[in-house]
C-alpha cells in the first residue's frame, strides 16, 4: 500500500508512519538509526569496509616507493626498518615488496653479485685495458 505523499512526513522531517520501512522490507530499528545517521552527518552515504584495514596509509606507500627510488641498491628489509623509523609504526618486508610491486617497482632481495650473474662485469672483462685483462 502506497501512502499519499503529504501523509508520509510532518512538518518536523520524522516519518509519520511505522509502514516506511515495511514497504521496503526493512526493519524499523534500521529506518530510524539511519534517519539519526543522516539527522548528524546531513548526507546518506555510508563508509562501507570489509576484510582486514591497510597496514600503511598512502603517504606511507609514496615514501616507500619514494626511498626505493633514491637508493636502488636498498632490499626491502632495509626500506621497512626506514619507513618504520619515519613513521613510528612497524612494517613489514612483504608490505614494502606488495607497494612497491603497486609502485611499478619490483621487491629487492639481498643477492650477492658473483661475475658469472653480474652482466656488468662481464662487458667490462671483454674491453682491454680493464683489471680483469691486466690480471691475466
Amino acid at each position: 500500500m502506497l501512502y499519499p505523499r503529504s501523509n508520509h512526513w510532518e512538518v518536523g522531517g520524522r516519518p509519520m508512519c511505522d509502514k516506511c520501512g515495511c514497504r521496503v522490507r526493512i526493519a524499523h530499528s534500521i529506518v530510524s538509526r539511519f534517519w539519526r545517521q543522516f539527522q548528524t552527518t546531513g548526507t546518506d552515504i555510508r563508509g562501507f569496509s570489509s576484510g582486514r584495514p591497510p597496514g600503511t596509509t598512502s603517504a606511507d606507500d609514496r615514501y616507500i616507493v619514494l626511498q626505493a627510488r633514491r637508493n636502488r641498491r636498498q632490499t626491502a628489509g632495509e626500506i621497512a626498518r626506514h619507513t618504520t623509523q619515519a613513521t613510528g609504526r612497524p612494517i613489514s618486508r612483504f608490505t614494502v615488496a606488495r607497494r612497491l610491486h603497486g609502485g611499478g617497482l619490483f621487491a629487492r632481495r639481498p643477492v650477492r653479485c658473483t661475475f658469472n650473474a653480474c652482466p656488468l662485469m662481464k662487458a667490462f672483462s671483454a674491453v682491454p685495458g680493464t683489471l680483469e685483462l691486466e690480471r691475466q
